[in-house]
């Protein structure tokens, strides 16, 4: 059936070409938007009249009555009415009854005045052809619910549902106030690479390519912290970058292998002042938002600073029944002791599973419930966490913090390591992991280290991912829905 509109649509385009109609003009000025026409209407009398103004919009709506019609033209800000009458248009009437279809855009001129039910209109002296549709909008175009053709086709979305349009709005705004929360603290936005020899910052496997000139395999960047951190290194004591980062993983409500990255490193810093910067950033979003509570998976969330601080060794004992030590071995985990909490808990605990995903199950199945309320859970062990400085007097641990809001977790951050030597050490340490088949631990970053044998001051940093951010921040089940064009199952 569309197969068969869009042909009688191209015909018809083939026929207005044919009696000389520019379709697809090159510019159309106006002087007034949708939302700023409609606004002229609000103080109108009865039978008043504005001077004539230019909208311009696709046609979502067409009611022809003999020898008058209304119409609704729709921009990215409003939808309004346009009115059409025989006597005022003359031939040009029986051209849009004619030529003009839902879905085409279409520029009009002329004055705002209010219908008698009160609807603010523009009486239509001159109307322009500005692009025309050969394809139908959707059958359901007020309200398309198809979830898998609303991400495929996302302009289908916007077209047909004003919360999806809304929703990206505030992931807008969300952005936005986060850049002014780190401007305001000081901090200087930069770039950096995307295509990368080495692939480091963060546990997970990267993509792969080919760069022909050097040939030479090379690496989509994974995290940016290692980058920023030789920013720290040279002088600059406050950087951030926001920027997508790659990782090769599976595609779920919670992840998609394309995402947004926000990092931040501070000099002379721990993470209880990134805990303090977050909060802080929280606070921006609320006000760009206009509110302080939402609704999160059915649940209120009072999302006002200050957050609640959970001490992971605390919460662990409480919800595993015993001490978190028990798993640890200084630098790495004690494997027999994972394996034997795992079942204990109820969990398959699979031979092949990589310790740090049997920590992240155990963790998921026991504490991850409590952590509804915005909580930063601290201080994390040091065996997942190859960039933190260690706890004093605790080399099985690190001063790391996860910040979680409606049990998603939405920003990372550590008092970050700058002993060059124990860098190094923590490094070989996850190749031998590496070495054992767990594929998403760090590689050994000769350069990096280099760097950081120059001298790097007392650093606290933080990511956090924009999209998480993004789905608690309008209370969104599914990542799908915050990012624009989600990576997608190929279609059969």
């Amino acid at each position: 059936m569309e197969d068969e509109i869009r042909k009688l649509k191209i015909d018809k385009a083939r026929e207005l070409r044919e009696r000389g109609v520019e379709l697809y003009p090159h510019r159309w000025l106006r002087t007034h938007s949708a939302a700023q026409a409609l606004a002229l209407g609000q103080s109108l009398e009865k039978d008043a009249k504005t001077e004539p103004v230019r909208v311009a919009g696709r046609l979502v709506q067409i009611r022809e009555m003999g020898k008058a019609s209304f119409a609704h033209l729709q921009d990215g800000e409003a939808k309004l009415q346009v009115y059409l009458k025989k006597d005022i248009l003359g031939e040009a009437y029986a051209s849009f009854v004619k030529d003009f279809h839902v879905g085409d855009f279409a520029g009009v001129e002329g004055p705002v005045f209010k219908t008698r039910t009160g609807e603010t209109t523009v009486e239509v002296r001159s109307l322009t052809m500005l692009a025309k549709a050969l394809r139908p909008l959707p059958e359901k175009f007020h309200g398309l619910k198809d979830t898998d053709l609303r991400y495929r086709k996302r302009h289908l979305d916007l077209l047909s549902n004003p919360e999806a349009r809304a929703l990206f709005t505030a992931r807008s705004k969300i952005v936005s106030a986060v850049r002014k929360a780190m401007d305001g603290q000081g901090f200087l936005e930069v770039e950096t690479p995307i295509l990368l020899a080495q692939a480091g910052g963060a546990s997970a496997k990267p993509f792969e390519t080919h760069h022909n000139a050097l040939d030479r395999d090379m690496f989509l960047r994974i995290a940016t912290e290692l980058y920023l951190k030789r920013l720290i290194i040279g002088g600059f004591e406050k950087v951030y970058e926001i920027g997508r980062v790659f990782r090769n993983e599976g595609v779920d409500t919670r992840h998609n292998p394309e995402f947004t990255m926000f990092e931040c490193y501070q000099a002379y810093a721990d993470y209880g002042t990134m805990a303090e910067l977050f909060e802080r950033i929280a606070s921006e979003i609320c006000a760009a938002l206009g509110r302080e509570t939402l609704e999160y998976r059915g649940a209120p969330l009072n999302l006002k600073p200050p957050f609640r601080r959970l001490d992971l060794p605390a919460a662990w004992k409480e919800r595993c029944g015993e001490d978190l030590h028990e798993v640890l071995s200084k630098k790495s985990f004690n494997r027999e002791g994972l394996l034997r909490l795992g079942k204990k808990v109820g969990l398959e605990t699979p031979e092949a599973l990589p310790s740090a995903k049997l920590f992240d199950r155990i963790f998921d199945a026991r504490i991850l419930e409590l952590l509804h309320e915005p909580t930063f859970v601290m201080n994390y062990p040091t065996a997942i966490t190859p960039l933190a400085k260690c706890v004093p007097g605790d080399e099985s641990l690190v001063e790391r913090f996860e910040c979680f809001i409606g049990t998603q977790e939405v920003a990372n951050a550590y008092t970050e390591l700058n002993d060059p030597i124990d860098q190094r050490e923590r490094f070989e340490e996850q190749a031998r992991q590496r070495a054992g088949g767990d594929e998403e631990t760090e590689p050994l970053d000769e350069d990096f280290v280099e760097a950081m044998e120059v001298g790097m001051p007392p650093t606290g940093g933080m990511g956090v991912g924009i999209d998480r951010l993004a789905m608690v921040f309008t209370g969104t089940p599914s990542i799908r829905e915050v990012i624009l064009f989600p990576t997608l199952k190929e279609e059969a």
